[in-house]
C-alpha cells in the first residue's frame, strides 16, 4: 500500500518518505494524509515557503504492508515515522526489518534526516540504543498535554515561551534515551543526541541530532476528531483502562496546540537550518 502526495504550492520542495506503522479507522484519512497536510501548511508559513511531497508506504508486513528497500528513498531528504499501537520495543518481524533498513540507511545516507512520531520516535531511539518500555507510572499521558522546553527546544521551535502544547496517546515511552556509547559505529564519540523536552508523565518528550535526527512523543498532527477517535479505539480494545482520565482527556481535544511550530522545526532540519543549535548540550 504505497501513496504519494505532490507539493501543493510552487516553491522549492522538501521530499520526505513517511513510513506508515499503524492504520487509522477506515472512515479517517490516513496518518501519512494527515501529516502531508500538516507540514503543508508549515510550509507555505516557511521563509520563504516550502513545497512539501511525500511518499507514504505502509510497513508492517503481517497486515499486508511492504518494507521499502533501501534504493526506495534515492531523492528523498528524509523519512518519517507515525505513530502505531504497537509496541516500539517488540520483536514483531516486521519491526526487525524495519529497524535492519533504518540502520542501512543511517550508514549509507549520512544526508537522509530521520524523524519519528509517538511509536516512531521510540523505535529510532532503539535503534540508537535507547530504552523503550511501559511508563513506569502504568498510566497513559492523554490528548492535550503541556512539554517544558530545554533551551535545545526553545530554538529549535524559536519561541521564547518555556513550553508547547501538545496531543499525546501513549503508555509506552523512551525509558533511556540513547547516547554515542549506546549508539555503537551508528553515532560517532563527540556526537551529543539532544533532549528537548520533558513532561511529568515523560521525561525525554523528544530528541535532536542536527542535521541528522528529531524525533517527538507527541502527535503534531492530530486534531480533534483523530484525539477523539483514538482514545475511543483504545479504551474499546481494554488499552485505556481507566475511563474517568480516558474522559477528561477527550474533553481537552478541541483546544489550540503547537503542532505547526513541530512541524516547521521538522521542515528546517530538512533544510539544514539548525542556527548554531549544537552550541546547547540541554
Amino acid at each position: 500500500m504505497m501513496q504519494h502526495y505532490k507539493p501543493t504550492i510552487d516553491a522549492p520542495v522538501v521530499r520526505i518518505f513517511v513510513l506508515e506503522t499503524d492504520e487509522t479507522h477506515p472512515e479517517r484519512e490516513s496518518f501519512g494524509e494527515l501529516l502531508h497536510k500538516h507540514f503543508s501548511e508549515a510550509g507555505k508559513k516557511h521563509h520563504p515557503p516550502l513545497g512539501v511531497e511525500t511518499e507514504q508506504r505502509f510497513v508492517v508486513t503481517s497486515k499486508g504492508g511492504t518494507i521499502p528497500a533501501v534504493d526506495d528513498f534515492d531523492g528523498y531528504d528524509g523519512l518519517l515515522i507515525t505513530g502505531s499501537r504497537f509496541d516500539a520495543h517488540g520483536n514483531d518481524q516486521w519491526i526487525l526489518d524495519l529497524l535492519e533498513l533504518l540502520k542501512t540507511l543511517w550508514r549509507r545516507r549520512p544526508d537522509l534526516c530521520f524523524t519519528g512520531v509517538c511509536f516512531g520516535m521510540q523505535l529510532l531511539a532503539r535503534m540508537l540504543g535507547g530504552k523503550v518500555g511501559p511508563a513506569p507510572s502504568g498510566d497513559w499521558e492523554l490528548a492535550h498535554c503541556k512539554i517544558s522546553l530545554s533551551p535545545i527546544g526553545q530554538r529549535l521551535f524559536r519561541t521564547k515561551r518555556p513550553e508547547v502544547y501538545l496531543h499525546q496517546m501513549h503508555q509506552d515511552q523512551v525509558t533511556e534515551a540513547p547516547t554515542a556509547e549506546t549508539a555503537g559505529d551508528l553515532l560517532s564519540p563527540d556526537t551529543e543526541v539532544h533532549r528537548w523536552g520533558w513532561s511529568e508523565h515523560t521525561p525525554v518528550q523528544g530528541l535532536y541530532i542536527p542535521n541528522r535526527l528529531f524525533t517527538t512523543q507527541a502527535h503534531l498532527a492530530f486534531d480533534a476528531d483523530m484525539v477523539k477517535r483514538q482514545i475511543e479505539m483504545r479504551v474499546e480494545s481494554g488499552g485505556i483502562e481507566d475511563l474517568e482520565h480516558a474522559d477528561q482527556a477527550a474533553e481537552t481535544a478541541h483546544l489550540d496546540h503547537d503542532g505547526i511550530a513541530v512541524a516547521a522545526a521538522i521542515l528546517r532540519l530538512f533544510r539544514s537550518d539548525d542556527e548554531g543549535l549544537v552550541e546547547d548540550s540541554e
